[in-house]
């Protein structure tokens, strides 16, 4: 069953700031439902194109090679590596309907009420 703690996000926090500051990005970390470590991109030096909403856009972590390019696309990868950390599993099986994963990760560039801010 997939849950993450606070403690748990404290663990990760400091790999996930290092590739933050890595990529001159800014962002927030929270927990959704006690399952999903959530990463907010509030601002930083990647061009993310034209987001769909026009002022956030979720992240599918799923397809993130076939949606993005260049830096973006190296970004997002290495932020979802350090989202999971060294502990991280997904002992899921489709087949049988057996859902087992250590936490689920988001990332939301930009959020509903306050938008990303590209570089100029």
């Amino acid at each position: 069953m997939a849950y993450i703690s606070q403690e748990e996000k404290k663990k990760l926090a400091p790999g996930i700031k290092a590739v933050l500051k890595r990529y001159k990005m800014k962002g927030t970390l929270s927990i959704n439902n006690y399952s999903t470590l959530v990463c907010t991109l509030k601002s930083g030096s990647i061009d993310f194109g034209k987001l769909t909403n026009d002022t956030y856009e979720d992240v599918n972590v799923y397809h993130i090679d076939r949606f993005y390019e260049g830096k973006a696309k190296e970004f997002l990868n290495a932020l979802l590596l350090a989202m999971k950390g060294p502990d991280w599993f997904d002992k899921s099986d489709l087949m049988t309907d057996y859902h087992n994963v250590a936490h689920y990760c988001d990332i939301t560039i930009g959020s509903y009420k306050k938008p990303y801010l590209a570089p100029a």
